[in-house]
């Protein structure tokens, strides 16, 4: 019994089908190997990954500013005092890392040393650096008083009318100090910063603030 005869036009249709399969499967093939290679090569340091560099917000430890020194009066011909602690007004936020509670954490800390924890939250901003001290004019002792709980803390002016202070932890933040460890003394001078200069002389920077807080709502704030 013989087979029957195939149909031409059907043995074309089938080989044309089978050969766009076979360049489709080719290219398949071939973009998975030159992906191999390619992975190969960044993951051997043969070439640079193009997604390699870290994501980086300039923040002000990219601008060099001193800190204020000291005030000096006919009161304190030597220097201010450090200022009682629940006379600070202090918010804290967590400039370091936002999946880590690290602005709740020290303003529990500092609350239960007495310091006046207006609030505490994220800033706008990551820090990439030390953890900042921002004041103005007003809150230099405040500032000072507040940076001697930190063994490396910068202090940053900028240009708030009140003397309320942020406490911004950055990311390589310093953890408070023990209370016996804290280098003041009620009605003692505080020594200056190293580099410190006199406030009058500084040029404040803008102020920041807090991951969605109202510039407004602060002001009154410092005010109160």
């Amino acid at each position: 019994m013989t087979s029957p005869a195939q149909d031409p036009a059907r043995v074309a249709r089938r080989r044309r089908k089978h050969e766009r399969q076979a360049v489709v499967f080719g290219l398949i093939i071939a973009f998975l190997v030159v992906a191999g290679l390619g992975a190969l090569a960044v993951y051997t340091g043969t070439i640079k990954s193009p997604i390699d560099e870290p994501i980086h917000t300039p923040s002000a430890e990219d601008t060099t500013i001193a800190p204020a020194c000291v005030p000096q009066t006919k009161k304190w011909p030597d220097g201010a005092p450090p200022v009682a602690y629940n006379k600070v007004k202090l918010r804290v936020y967590n400039a370091a890392d936002y999946s880590f509670g690290i602005a709740g954490a020290n303003a529990d800390v500092l609350a239960d040393r007495g310091f006046d924890i207006v609030d505490n939250g994220d800033f706008t901003r990551l820090i990439d650096g030390s953890s900042e001290i921002r004041y103005g004019r007003k809150g230099i002792r405040q500032a000072y008083t507040l940076a001697a709980q930190f063994p490396d803390v910068r202090l940053v002016l900028d240009d708030r009318k009140g003397s309320a202070i942020d406490l911004l932890v950055g990311s390589d933040y310093s953890e408070p100090l023990p209370v016996e460890d804290v280098p003041l003394t009620s009605g003692e001078p505080m020594p200056n910063l190293d580099g410190c200069e006199p406030v009058s002389e500084i040029d404040p920077v803008p102020r920041e603030y807090g991951l969605g807080r109202d510039p407004d709502a602060d002001a009154d704030a410092d005010q109160a």
